[in-house]
């Protein structure tokens, strides 16, 4: 059995309402192991606290109550070093090039100028970024910058990276095919990743592992397993389990959902 690389025990987590008195349930309680270098990917409806778990999970927030450890130590208010998070939004800085937006996580780190060109231009060559080295923000297309937002964080060698919707602004081919770039990653640095996501097909083909979540507060509902091998690519969506396992996912998330919009749960429209 692999080792757990994050373990969640009891975590909750409560906000307040600032104005408005009293205090919003947003997660848990709930209890997680995340393997060594597996793939884990989490869906649930809006609002189930997805983005809340991965900011407790990255230390970008603090529970309420329970405890989230990576490699045995406390999650204590801060990324903890070999950890890596890619967000949804473009994060490039418009002013920099390809190469300095890559190499601009790096900036505090203690390394010979050799060693950070190297992991820059490795992180390039990973990426399919070759030829653009010298391109702004600008002149790439909307994947080509969410690559070179993955580059800058590879080249921090992530033991744990956190992928935070980051395929939610592109066209579903493009999605496939940089699901395709992730899972190869993926397999060459042998780090764990976890992603949180509303594209159930996207969870199927790209995890070992899918946690169903709850409308809020929540909470894992059921862990579903994928079963696929390792050296997998998008051609997994034609296998006719690839069919079966989402529907499984949507048949666990379906009550959820309608929790979440303000429907009645459990009860099919027509019929009790």
């Amino acid at each position: 059995m692999s080792v757990a690389h994050v373990t969640l025990r009891g975590v909750t987590k409560v906000f307040s309402r600032p104005g408005k008195g009293g205090e919003v349930h947003a997660l848990g309680p709930l209890d997680l192991d995340l393997r060594s270098g597996e793939f884990f990917a989490v869906v649930g409806p809006s609002g189930c606290g997805k983005s809340t778990l991965l900011e407790l999970i990255a230390g970008l927030a603090t529970a309420s109550a329970g405890e989230v450890a990576f490699e045995g130590r406390p999650i204590a208010g801060e990324i903890p070093d070999g950890v890596g998070v890619v967000f949804q939004e473009d994060a490039c800085f418009p002013w920099l090039t390809v190469v300095d937006n890559i190499a601009f996580s790096l900036r505090k780190a203690r390394l010979a100028p050799g060693e950070r060109e190297s992991r820059v231009r490795d992180a390039v060559a990973m990426m399919g970024l070759g030829g653009f080295e010298r391109s702004y923000p600008a002149q790439l297309s909307g994947g080509m910058r969410q690559r070179v937002c993955i580059a800058r964080t590879l080249v921090m060698k992530p033991r744990l990276i956190l992928l935070d919707e980051p395929f939610g602004a592109l066209d579903q081919q493009t999605r496939l095919l940089m699901g395709e770039e992730v899972l190869r990653l993926w397999r060459q640095t042998g780090a764990t990743v976890f992603l949180i996501t509303h594209a159930l097909d996207e969870a199927t083909m790209l995890a070992d592992r899918i946690a169903v979540m709850s409308a809020r507060p929540g909470r894992i509902l059921e862990i579903v397993e994928t079963g696929w091998p390792r050296e997998r690519d998008s051609r997994v969506v034609e296998d006719a389990r690839f069919g079966a396992l989402t529907a499984r996912l949507w048949q666990v998330l379906r009550q959820e959902s309608m929790k979440s919009i303000g429907r009645p749960g459990g009860v099919p429209e027509g019929g009790a």
